[in-house]
């Protein structure tokens, strides 16, 4: 059945969008900016998002004098007529126009396309239905599509392409108290489910291994509660291992031996450091090679004097260097010395397809996240080039890495403009896609984030912002920009998002799914029918 007529296409442009004049019986009040809407033409659909909302009268007396107190009979008769509402509606794909019944039965190769025409005078405008829905966004029987939530007028499910998602960076934003993390949740679940990626997740503020309470003081279960044994969970606070309920598989350490320039220089804010870091750093790498930092933070004054002696360094900068640097060294998961055994058994497990989830603990400052997800990052890059190096000489599919994708949550502090270049994450998100490696960044401060590292985010999966200039770094190479912009200034701060980029035919607003036991009954049902499959064909790399 087709979706209820709302007017007709009065005038309009390609470049501006078509203007609808409303049925009588048709309110503005039951519309939003951002709905998906359906125009027909003779020969297209024209699958569009409401932009803009005008009322209007035809007859300017009205203006001057409207009527007072006005009874419903009145209004009526005045609706439609000498009053009346128009809608600006965005066409951004197209398909041809079929028997409506068989557009359920719609392939991959006559999906709608990118729109490049409009349809003429009196096109009808009518509300999207489920069909429309699925012949766009697809459908959780398609395999890698995973619903995300619905319209918010409607109970239509509205997917998401996992595997789309996941081929390239992508980004979740919103300002606080937007449920970034509920939705970073729902994501990780539908990839861990689907098996389209492995994940390495950074959870700095102990959002994702294990169960949460809401903030309206509800528990819900974290991703090692709801996958088992596919998630395995390192931890630098040795006392999650004895925690109750917290079963953690590794405590991690690291070794100052691990440590390398870069690290030190991305915490020049934290640790407050001298424009000169990076040349007293590089005087000491040249002496003392990996061991550089042990050897520093072990100087007694008069090795330090007799190292600027022999190097040139200068013995003020060598001084406050081994001064900032000593709070790395108390920090209780440093170790002098440390092999990266432990950290290639987490490349490894990876590639069996199992999920890391590396928790903080107590040591959750902005110093030890930086400083641990960059160096683990680093050696994680290097092991996966050499994979796909091998790959590339082999050409054996039982060679080829798995996909990985790397969550970071406050990534403004490793990709910002000062820092992005510099940092291990900054080269993933523009150049890594080529070695089965992407990031998924989540961030309250979109602004903060480097603009060419925005533009290589595929898909943006934003909540509620409302600085511009967070408006605009999400926007950042999104065509049909003011359209999102309308739909992203009218969200709710609760349970509202819009999706746009690789993963999404075209920008979309969503009301997202609850995290609750309906959700986890529907992953272990989905679960079910995944192991029959792995069963019959087995496990898919």
């Amino acid at each position: 059945m087709k979706g209820t007529r709302l007017g007709v296409v009065t005038s309009g442009a390609y470049n501006t969008g078509l203007t609808v004049r409303l049925d009588p019986d048709v309110s503005t009040e039951n519309l939003r900016i951002g709905d998906f809407v359906v125009v027909e033409g003779e020969q297209n659909l024209y699958f569009s998002l409401v932009e803009d909302m005008e009322l209007a009268t035809s007859d300017p007396r009205l203006l001057v004098d409207p009527p007072r107190d006005a009874s419903s009979l009145v209004r009526r008769a005045l609706a439609g007529t000498n009053a009346y509402g128009t809608v600006v509606v965005r066409p951004l794909l197209m398909m041809e126009k079929v028997d409506y019944e068989s557009l359920t039965l719609q392939q991959e190769e006559t999906r709608p396309q990118p729109v490049r025409t409009i349809p003429m005078h009196f096109a009808i405008l009518r509300e999207a239905n489920e069909v429309d829905f699925a012949t766009v966004f697809g459908n959780e029987s398609q395999r890698n599509y995973f619903a995300m939530g619905t319209p918010l007028t409607m109970d239509i499910p509205i997917c998401l392409r996992l595997d789309r998602f996941a081929e390239r960076s992508s980004g979740i934003f919103g300002q606080s108290g937007t449920g970034k993390s509920f939705l970073a949740r729902l994501l990780l679940c539908g990839i861990i489910q689907s098996g389209v990626a492995v994940n390495l997740i950074f959870d700095m503020h102990d959002e994702y291994a294990f169960d949460k309470q809401t903030e309206d003081k509800r528990w819900v279960k974290g991703l090692r509660q709801l996958f088992g044994s596919r998630v395995r969970v390192y931890s630098l606070d040795e006392r999650d291992q004895a925690q109750r309920g917290r079963n953690v598989d590794v405590v991690l350490k690291i070794g100052l031996n691990q440590i390398e320039a870069q690290d030190v220089v991305l915490l020049a804010e934290e640790l407050n450091l001298r424009q000169t870091t990076e040349a007293t750093i590089g005087l000491l790498s040249d002496q003392y090679k990996e061991s550089w930092l042990q050897r520093l933070l072990s100087m007694e004054p008069v090795e330090l004097e007799e190292f600027c002696a022999t190097s040139g360094a200068h013995p003020g900068s060598v001084a406050a260097l081994q001064r900032n640097l000593k709070r790395i060294g108390r920090q209780p998961y440093i170790v002098p010395e440390a092999p990266f055994s432990v950290i290639d058994d987490m490349v490894n497990t990876l590639d069996t397809g199992q999920h890391i989830i590396l928790t903080f603990g107590r040591h959750n400052s902005v110093l030890d996240y930086i400083l641990v997800a960059n160096l683990i990052t680093r050696r994680v890059r290097k092991l996966y080039e050499e994979k796909m190096r091998r790959f590339e000489e082999t050409r054996d599919e039982a060679d080829r890495p798995r996909q990985l994708m790397i969550t970071i949550e406050e990534a403004h502090k490793f990709l910002n403009p000062a820092v992005s270049r510099q940092t291990i994450f900054g080269t993933i998100a523009r150049e890594m896609r080529k070695y089965n490696v992407t990031l998924l960044v989540i961030d309250q401060r979109p602004s903060g984030i480097d603009t060419e590292v925005m533009s290589q985010l595929g898909t943006r999966v934003s909540g509620k912002l409302t600085e511009q200039r967070d408006i605009d770094a999400v926007l950042t190479g999104v065509a049909s920009r003011e359209t999102v912009r309308s739909a992203l200034a009218s969200l709710d701060t609760r349970q509202e998002v819009v999706m746009i980029g690789h993963a999404v035919p075209m920008p979309v607003v969503v009301r997202t799914r609850n995290y609750d036991e309906n959700f986890y009954a529907t992953l272990t049902a989905r679960r079910d029918v995944k192991e029959d499959v792995m069963d019959l064909y087995g496990p898919q790399k």
